[in-house]
């Protein structure tokens, strides 16, 4: 990588960095992406989409189109470590990387620009990765523009540092929020029986939960975590009469997510039934699976070799979720990981920033899947 985009590219991300914007309001940090490109590109084509945008290096209809894609929102958590380069925005960080990932994708650009490419290439810039719904409305880019085939890759702690993790199959767990709301009916606090407790049908659900996702009922991880327990109130007087339970539900293959879902939601309605409980249930923040196609997987092996990049072949999916899926059910791509070190502070964590030395790493990677000249 030239030095000089090398420098810009870093730059960059440390003024992304400063400027962080949560979901759906990643107003500034979308223009300020597409300033920076307008500024040091001359051959690419920007289309903006509103929520987020692309970029097009255009060889000619005869030609493969190759996506690359990088995700731009941050975290609602608070800056506490000391950087130069550090949040100006109370409460708000960027915790995962994002700000790396934009990075990376924008120096490749400035490569692609200025040395040109085998393929025509579309460079991807995203919003709201972090709650599911970014790539979710994003996808249609892959229909409009007949993509061939898409990357991406994601910062990884617990990996060694400057590794490149591929993996075939899943690479990142489905999962989505599911909130059960059920309203009984109330009572004096002294006449319980007169009314009609939730809390009671709650903890039963709760109770199932192991059985459901236990090893010997699936093929593939299963998860279910207690987000929040919410019944009844403060006042003493009463006797709890409506209630809530969140839970994040989690599996490395969506059509056990969905049997689990469907076993939670069945307990769950016979067990109100039988009280003369009404039972409601909602969904949040849905992620597919994200499962890469091998030949995708293989080209990244082989890029690595060519440019001696190190390789570490992941033997299990990640459990945490990545919107990243949805690209991959509408065309043949993969989604790879670069090691910030097997000590490093972990993704969403106070002691977390980006390391600046992926983003060459990433260029170069792209760049050989780019055909870059």
């Amino acid at each position: 990588m030239e030095k000089k985009n090398l420098d810009l590219a870093i730059q960059l991300r440390h003024e992304l960095h400063v400027h962080p914007e949560l979901s759906y309001q990643e107003v500034w940090t979308k223009q300020h992406l597409i300033d920076f490109l307008k500024s040091h590109t001359s051959n690419l084509d920007i289309v903006d989409k509103g929520k987020y945008f692309y970029a097009i290096y255009r060889v000619g209809d005869d030609r493969p189109n190759i996506a690359f894609r990088a995700d731009f929102d941050a975290l609602p958590i608070p800056e506490t470590i000391e950087l130069p380069w550090g949040s100006q925005f109370p409460g708000i960080a960027h915790k995962c990387g994002h700000d790396g990932h934009s990075a990376t994708l924008a120096g490749f650009a400035l490569e692609v620009d200025q040395k040109g490419a085998d393929n025509n290439i579309f460079f991807l810039f995203q919003h709201a990765e972090e709650t599911g719904q970014g790539a979710y409305e994003a996808q249609e880019f892959i229909d409009d523009e007949k993509i061939d085939e898409i990357f991406g890759y994601h910062n990884m702690s617990g990996l060694q540092e400057g590794v490149v993790g591929v993996i075939d199959g899943t690479a990142h767990c489905a999962s989505r929020g599911m909130s059960i709301k059920m309203i009984g009916s109330p009572s004096h606090a002294s006449e319980p029986e007169n009314g009609i407790n939730p809390a009671y049908t709650i903890s039963k659900v709760i109770d199932s939960i192991p059985q459901f996702t236990s090893a010997e009922n699936n093929e593939g991880l299963v998860l279910c975590t207690i987000i929040q327990i919410d019944v009844g109130s403060e006042n003493y007087g009463i006797s709890a009469h409506e209630g809530t339970l969140r839970m994040t539900i989690r599996a490395e293959k969506e059509e056990e997510l969905n049997q689990l879902q469907q076993n939670i939601e069945g307990l769950a309605n016979k067990l109100c039934e039988e009280q003369g409980i009404k039972v409601s249930f909602t969904y949040h923040d849905e992620f597919p699976e994200t499962v890469n196609h091998k030949e995708s997987s293989d080209k990244i092996r082989g890029i690595c070799k060519e440019k001696n990049l190190p390789l570490f072949e992941l033997s299990k999916a990640y459990r945490p979720s990545e919107d990243y899926g949805y690209y991959l059910k509408k065309t043949k791509g993969a989604y790879c990981f670069i090691g910030n070190g097997e000590q490093y502070p972990a993704l969403h964590t106070y002691e977390y920033d980006f390391r600046d030395e992926n983003i060459e790493i990433g260029v170069e990677l792209f760049k050989g899947l780019a055909g870059v000249k």
